[in-house]
């Protein structure tokens, strides 16, 4: 899931090489921290929070195929 997010963060950016996923797993719970450039944070959240959400969606089914309950944190 780290390395889906990661791909999926690094082509939507201008600056891929400053793409950063943290995996943090407590109580069975995995949350990964998306750190991107500032000047690509508008790029990653999109208009009105639109594809913070579907990345949030994607990994979240993802998680679910695999049994794992995963959510998305951007990270300023």
């Amino acid at each position: 899931m780290k390395d889906l997010l990661l791909y999926i963060a690094q082509n939507l950016v201008d600056n891929p090489d400053a793409v950063s996923v943290t995996e943090i797993e407590r109580d069975g719970e995995v949350t990964l921290e998306l750190r991107v450039a500032p000047e690509d944070m508008g790029k990653v959240i999109g208009r009105q929070g639109r594809i913070a959400k579907e990345i949030r969606t994607l990994i979240r089914s993802f998680g679910q195929r695999t049994g794992q309950k995963v959510t998305v944190d951007i990270v300023d």
